[in-house]
């Protein structure tokens, strides 16, 4: 994540897969604002596998149990640490977040790989290789031109041979401590990595796994789907109870998945003007301010259990920066039983809404306790964020009002 810059009372009926709807009234959980829950293909908690039981650390598990509002670790603790890297997920899992997001990306031998971009340029330290100088070049990648190193041209033992970076070292000069400390993790590790947190804690480790630029790699001959339900299937993480969720910004990824898992799904949505780029390769001509009308979001509930949008869809910001009035996005999705897990808040006051940025400098924190409680007090059932702490700190501060 994220594809955009900165990613009365309804019940909520339990589905089949593919949103079959079975008639169940789902559970909705108060906390302050009513947040709803029980969205989904729900197996009954307990009926995982061998291999779930193993990551989850008692055999079951199901979003419907997760806090509310549910953290995120966005990348990681990548507040504190290089993104995508065993370091920002173990800090992440430290500091108690409930779900740590990975971003999926190939490499030239189809192994998955946890990059934010399949352009690794800005997060590891390629351009230092000279023995890889011959493989920069320029690609165009969902209509966007891009001059770099990718994934899809390196092999993972050669992806290992790197080591990652700091994304944005101007903002977070003291993330660059831990230049070249972590490699490139597959996620087969991070699953593995998963499956012993579970066991040593005694409980899930929940992930948040997205799928990048699906048609595009699909173009390639490196469909990202398939592999990606085998190793779900593989860990024991591929049943609509196992602790995991899978996240797109292309609709059509989420519909393949849940014709290969029943892990739950989620829609990520950019901007309302713009168009999900499998929409703009099959020529369809809804925008993202299509998919979250009532009628959009109907359609997303056939096919997924929850949504993932941008934090401006939730609050748009005014022309001056500050928030302005809650839409009715978080009540719209809700009476279709899909959960929200919206994105991104970060502490710096370069990427606050104006009414919380605290002083001058950019890179200093702002008042991001005040953000969050303007999007917690909208419903929203979970927030992806660079700083889990925080996070996890604004969470409490709200539950006692």
């Amino acid at each position: 994540m994220e594809q955009s810059q900165e990613h009365g009372e309804a019940r909520s009926p339990e589905r089949g897969r593919r949103g079959q709807r079975t008639g169940t009234p789902g559970r909705r959980a108060l906390l302050g604002a009513a947040a709803a829950l029980g969205a989904g293909a729900m197996v009954t908690a307990g009926a995982g596998t061998a291999g779930a039981a193993g990551s989850s650390g008692r055999g079951r598990g199901s979003y419907r149990d997760l806090p509310v509002p549910t953290v995120v670790a966005h990348r990681g603790a990548s507040g504190y640490r290089p993104e995508h890297t065993l370091g920002s997920y173990q800090l992440a899992l430290d500091m108690g977040a409930d779900v740590v997001e990975q971003d999926l990306v190939p490499t030239r031998d189809g192994h998955l790989v946890c990059r934010h971009e399949n352009d690794i340029t800005g997060t590891t330290d390629v351009a230092d290789h000279p023995e890889f100088a011959s493989r920069r070049t320029t690609k165009s990648v969902d209509g966007v031109e891009l001059t770099g190193w990718f994934t899809e041209d390196f092999t993972l033992a050669e992806l290992k041979t790197l080591r990652a970076t700091e994304r944005i070292p101007g903002t977070r000069q003291r993330n660059t401590l831990y230049d070249g400390r972590w490699e490139v993790p597959s996620f087969e590790e991070v699953l593995k990595w998963a499956d012993r947190e579970g066991r040593r804690r005694g409980r899930p480790v929940w992930l948040h796994v997205e799928t990048k630029h699906p048609s595009y790699f699909r173009g390639l001959g490196l469909g990202l789907e398939e592999p990606l339900a085998g190793l779900l299937r593989k860990y024991g993480r591929h049943r609509g109870n196992a602790p995991a969720f899978v996240q797109s910004f292309e609709p059509s990824s989420i519909q393949r998945l849940d014709e290969l898992v029943g892990t739950p799904g989620v829609v990520l949505l950019s901007a309302a003007d713009s168009r999900p780029w499998d929409f703009v390769e099959a020529g369809d001509p809804r925008t993202v301010a299509d998919l979250v009308t009532p009628e959009g979001l109907k359609w997303i509930a056939g096919y997924a259990r929850g949504i993932g949008p941008t934090l401006d869809l939730v609050i748009p910001k005014g022309a001056d920066g500050r928030l302005g009035e809650p839409t009715t996005l978080v009540r719209d999705a809700h009476r279709e039983g899909l959960i929200l897990h919206p994105y991104t808040m970060r502490n710096e006051n370069t990427f606050l809404p104006a009414d919380f940025r605290r002083g001058t400098d950019p890179n200093a924190y702002g008042d991001a306790f005040g953000a969050f409680r303007a999007y917690f007090e909208t419903g929203i059932d979970g927030i992806f964020s660079d700083n889990p702490d925080t996070a996890l700190l604004a969470r409490d501060a709200f539950r006692k009002g």
